[in-house]
């Protein structure tokens, strides 16, 4: 009598999890995006959508605060020095911003709303500081994470100085000192970066038991940047939904934050290969604050501007995702040839 064993191959699970692995930002954004425009077309729960947003507000910094302890419990806090490659990123982000204000002092008072407006948006994409979680891909792309933490402090020092002197260039009813901006943005710095690198440094020199456990759990930084995502996109969207805007600035204002996006990374990982530091080099540059920008834009410059830092973040975390999955690509093993599968044995 002749048995047949059936060997059913566990390649779609597999797939599915190597599909979330590889584009676990994408799919945090598209769960940000589902999960708010129910609140925004269903009137029953337009109610609901208005109250949980204060909950949300409150719960995203606990999220980066999170983030940014995971990930400095792995810094070497010896490392944290400036390099040459930090500069050069730095002043072509000067560069880029006065480029961008060029129209607006040679043709003073010339400029239509949406034009001004447009130009604002691109600002924003461009003076607003490196992300806290740039730190967090460059680790998962095999970079210094401590060169790329010593760059947010730098990044963050920038923005500090140069906000205070273009925002009333680009705006004179923005009503902005450069004390009370400068102060600002240090307090938001401490906050943000000093508090949990300061805790990290507790706990790994002191907390070596929790400092273990912490460590020990694979990738935990980024799937906590991830969850924090999905409440930046739900956050963006709504406020692309409520913008009283005609949808041709809308479209103009995303389409410009694309290219302007793919721009920055790529001169930044021009920059990085002469120092041998391409994907630091092209996060410092690419990867911006969009949370911090849109607070800027919607605090000191037409709320409408908002809008591009928040398609920034889009574009920005495609591109990520991509430079992630091609280095999964590359680090993986190549598929041993299965043999027998599908196969029947006798017995």
């Amino acid at each position: 009598m002749s048995i047949c064993f059936r060997f059913v191959p566990l390649h779609a699970d597999m797939d599915i999890v190597r599909f979330l692995k590889d584009w676990t930002l994408p799919v945090a954004m598209g769960i940000g995006v589902l999960a708010y425009l129910p609140f925004a077309f269903v009137p029953a729960l337009n109610s609901a959508g208005t109250a949980m947003v204060p909950f949300f507000s409150a719960i995203l910094p606990l999220f980066m605060f999170l983030v940014l302890f995971v990930t400095f419990c792995k810094v070497d806090f010896r490392r944290l020095l400036p390099v040459q490659w930090h500069w050069w990123v730095a002043l072509f982000q000067l560069l880029f911003v006065a480029l961008l204000l060029a129209p607006v002092l040679l043709f003073p008072g010339q400029l239509s709303f949406s034009v001004l407006v447009l130009l604002e948006a691109i600002l924003m994409c461009i003076i607003s500081p490196c992300a806290t979680a740039a730190a967090v891909v460059t680790q998962k792309l095999g970079g210094s994470l401590e060169q790329m933490t010593t760059y947010t402090f730098i990044s963050n020092f920038v923005t500090a100085f140069i906000v205070p002197v273009c925002f009333p260039l680009i705006e004179p009813s923005a009503g902005i000192t450069f004390l009370s901006a400068f102060a600002k943005i240090l307090y938001e710095v401490a906050i943000v970066l000093l508090v949990p690198m300061l805790l990290a440094y507790v706990v790994k020199h002191h907390l070596h038991g929790l400092h273990r456990r912490i460590i020990d759990v694979r990738d935990l930084s980024y799937y906590l940047w991830a969850c924090s995502l999905m409440i930046v996109t739900g956050t963006t969207v709504r406020n692309i939904v409520h913008a009283q805007a005609p949808l041709w600035l809308l479209l103009a204002i995303a389409l410009t934050g694309l290219v302007l996006c793919v721009v920055q990374f790529a001169v930044g990982r021009f920059i990085g290969h002469f120092f041998r530091h391409t994907q630091e080099a092209g996060q410092a540059l690419g990867q911006k604050n969009t949370a911090f920008a849109i607070w800027l834009s919607t605090a000191y410059l037409n709320p409408l501007s908002s809008v591009g830092p928040g398609c920034y973040i889009l574009w920005q975390n495609i591109v990520n995702s991509i430079e992630i999955w091609s280095k999964r690509k590359e680090t993986s093993p190549s598929p041993l040839p299965e043999q027998g599968e599908g196969k029947g044995g006798e017995g």
